[in-house]
This record gives structure tokens, C-alpha cells and sequence, in this order.
């Protein structure tokens, strides 16, 4: 792994996402992925395997809707699996949002012992590391924002963590091509209140983010 393409593609990427991350911020997004990749040679956490292609479809991705996340405080990060976005926003909040609070749940053991020992080795204080199915999660303050990755159908996700969203707060699920289909199932009581097309610089593929709040009594 060359570290120096590797930050100078991160650089470039963040540059177009009009971010300003601190040199820290970069250096530690890069032993993010340094740590990803290690253990990514026994234990698969994710099919990609070359580590300039992470920097484009796990950093960039996950940097690419930090402008959603802005002033937010409690955030539940459902499937984490590697950790994406739950890693790279609390690496971001560590330097821009030092209130927020990060946690993340898997039900894989493998993946939260790789997300636990990230938190060591990165210093993250802000980090919070459950394995359990999210339905059967408990937690004295619920979550202003709940956030997945690619992790289920939007009304499987709405309906398993709900219980854990506060009032007022949101879903904010980071998908692929538009999914009408699962927008039209999404249960009685959930209404989409936003959109977003997210653009990723070097990934030449569709990207959405889907704002899910409950309706108003």
C-alpha cells in the first residue's frame, strides 16, 4: 500500500467534495483504510481489496453525505460491517463535531471485533460498538439520525430500529440506484421528506440518500 498515492487521491476527492478536513483528519482516514485492509486478509469484511479503490468507494462514499450530518448529535449506524459510514463520520466529527456521539451495530462478532479494535487503534472516543440484531436493542437516549449503508429494505430497516429513533429525529439511508419499490412499501406512519443525489468523485454510479421521518400527529 502506498500511503502517499493514497492520500494524495484522498486529497483530491475531498477537494471536490468541498470538505475541509485537517491533515490529522486525512492521516487517520488512511489508517482507517490501512487497518481495513490488514484485516480484511482473514477475516473479509468487504470484496474490495485494493486499497486505492477503498479510498473511492468506502471513503469518498461515506465522505461524500457528511453535509447531511452536519450539527447532528446522536448517531446509530444500523449493519455497520466495516464501517462505513459509522467510521469515517466519527474520524470527520473527532475534528468538526466534537458533541457527536457515534454508535454502530452488527450481528457478525468478526465485524465488530475489527470495529472495536479500530476504535482503539484510531483513538475514537466518540465510538460506541454493539453486536446485536437491531430490533432487540435497548439504549437510554435514543438516536436523532439512524444511518445504514446497502444494509436491508427500507421498510425492513424502518421497521427493525424505529424504536431507537427519538422524536424528531430521522432516517437517513445511503442508497445506490432511486429504489420506488421499497419507497412504496415503507410502512403506515413513515413518510420520505427528502431525496438527495449524492455525487462521489471517481465512482461512476448512482448514489442517493433517503430522508425517512415520522409523520406528524
Amino acid at each position: 500500500m502506498n500511503r502517499e498515492v493514497l492520500t494524495q487521491a484522498l486529497r483530491q476527492g475531498v477537494d471536490q467534495l468541498d470538505l475541509d478536513l485537517t491533515p490529522a483528519t486525512i492521516d487517520r482516514l488512511i489508517d482507517y483504510v490501512a487497518l481495513l485492509c490488514k484485516w480484511n486478509a482473514v477475516y473479509n469484511l468487504t470484496a474490495v481489496r485494493d486499497p486505492l479503490q477503498m479510498v473511492t468507494q468506502h471513503l469518498l462514499d461515506s465522505l461524500a453525505v457528511i453535509p447531511a450530518f452536519f450539527h447532528v448529535k446522536h448517531v446509530l449506524d444500523v449493519g455497520a460491517g466495516g464501517g462505513l459510514p459509522g467510521m469515517v463520520l466519527a474520524i470527520w466529527a473527532q475534528q468538526a463535531e466534537p458533541a457527536m456521539r457515534i454508535s454502530m451495530i452488527d450481528t457478525v462478532h468478526k465485524k465488530t471485533a475489527f470495529l472495536t479494535q479500530a476504535k482503539v487503534e484510531l483513538g475514537l472516543a466518540n465510538v460506541t460498538i454493539h453486536t446485536a440484531r437491531v430490533e432487540q436493542l435497548k439504549v437510554v437516549q435514543p438516536f436523532d439520525v439512524i444511518t445504514s449503508r446497502a444494509f436491508a429494505e427500507l421498510a425492513d430497516f424502518v421497521n427493525w430500529s424505529g424504536h431507537l429513533l427519538d422524536e424528531g429525529g430521522k432516517f437517513i439511508a445511503m442508497k445506490g440506484q432511486l429504489p420506488h419499490d421499497e419507497i412504496s412499501r415503507l410502512p403506515d406512519g413513515w413518510t420520505v421528506t427528502e431525496i438527495r443525489p449524492v455525487t462521489v468523485p471517481g465512482l461512476h454510479a448512482e448514489r442517493h440518500l433517503i430522508f425517512i421521518e415520522r409523520h406528524a400527529a
